[in-house]
């Protein structure tokens, strides 16, 4: 097929032979996707295995209860019954319903004021991290140090702490018990996991502010913008996207808090009784069927948050906003160029 241009010349509209520059676009582009697919691959076969299965297997596992029971006519039964959507009715409504919505609370309240505490000390952290002074190596090392510990032997520490002659209660001059009292178990949970959590929010944010340029702050200043101004205008504004992926992740972990609180408190303590902890409690009693519900429970409560998080609050995870952002200003370049013409 042949067009006839203004000038009189002749174009080729549908040149596709084999030797086209169309023909070998398209082939550079199949053969891309199909490296892209055979090297992704690997990884979502270890992704079903690892993550989808396990999933499904609790999903399955919570329809069902085992072990000895009584029937509707007073016998009682043993093995293993199916029993549907039974065991969610009974935790979120029935005689389980009190501990659940108590180890509910309990793990929303340590997340919300954990992460709290963590991102503004995180914040704190980085700006000090990010100044230029003698040693300034020595203390990003040491502020990683928490971080670095592992949690059940950061919950030995702390429970040494505030043992009842421990340095705690030496310190305040009074003898309390840390892990009898509610809200002094809270305290001492909520004090451990921020000590050790924090330095990794800000190691996140410093990375967010080493990428500003120096210019942005040194024409701010010759505008007269003082500090607390040029960090609220100019620093929290770039450094968001580090920010919110920080307390994106810090959340998540927080949400599955278990080992912390075990260690440091004890099992089943009903102040700091998290709902990991119960799942643990119940599959140590071979209520498994219970145990998958209180876990798929958890993780629908963990799939949420994420949810609300990158789809509501633009938490960029995956980079999608720095990858749409040269395409954007593509666009808005040709715009340009079509309404100058």
């Amino acid at each position: 097929m042949t067009t006839d241009t203004p000038t009189g010349t002749e174009v080729d509209a549908g040149n596709t032979t084999p030797g086209s520059p169309r023909r070998r676009r398209s082939g550079s582009v199949t053969g891309t996707g199909r490296l892209a697919s055979a090297l992704v691959s690997p990884t979502l076969l270890v992704l079903a295995v690892v993550v989808m299965y396990p999933i499904i297997a609790a999903l399955y596992q919570s329809l069902f209860v085992s072990g000895q029971r009584l029937d509707a006519q007073g016998f009682v039964v043993e093995g293993r019954q199916f029993v549907g959507l039974g065991t969610y009715a009974d935790i979120l409504f029935g005689p389980a319903a009190e501990r659940f919505w108590n180890a509910f609370w309990n793990t929303t309240f340590f997340t919300a004021v954990t992460v709290t505490l963590e991102a503004v000390l995180g914040m704190a952290m980085a700006l000090v991290m990010h100044q230029a002074f003698r040693g300034r190596g020595l203390v990003r090392a040491s502020v990683l140090v928490p971080w670095a510990i592992p949690t059940a032997v950061s919950a030995l520490l702390w429970r040494w702490i505030f043992a009842p002659d421990g340095v705690a209660n030496a310190l305040l001059d009074q003898q309390v018990l840390w892990s009898s009292q509610a809200i002094a178990s809270k305290i001492a949970v909520i004090t451990a996991e921020v000590w050790k959590t924090a330095p990794f929010v800000g190691l996140l944010v410093l990375a967010g502010l080493q990428v500003i340029s120096r210019e942005v702050h040194e024409a701010a200043t010759v505008d007269g913008a003082g500090a607390w101004r040029r960090f609220w205008h100019i620093t929290l504004p770039l450094v968001k996207p580090a920010l919110v992926v920080a307390v994106l992740f810090r959340m998540l972990d927080a949400l599955r808090m278990f080992d912390l609180p075990f260690i440091l408190i004890g099992q089943q303590k009903d102040s700091v009784e998290t709902l990991s902890m119960l799942a643990f409690s119940e599959a140590t009693n071979v209520h498994y069927g219970p145990a998958a519900a209180y876990a798929t429970l958890l993780f629908a409560y963990v799939a949420l948050i994420a949810f609300v998080f990158v789809k509501l609050l633009g938490a960029d995870v995956i980079g999608e906003a720095r990858s749409q952002a040269p395409k954007s200003r593509g666009a808005r370049f040709r715009r340009g160029k079509g309404s100058a013409r």
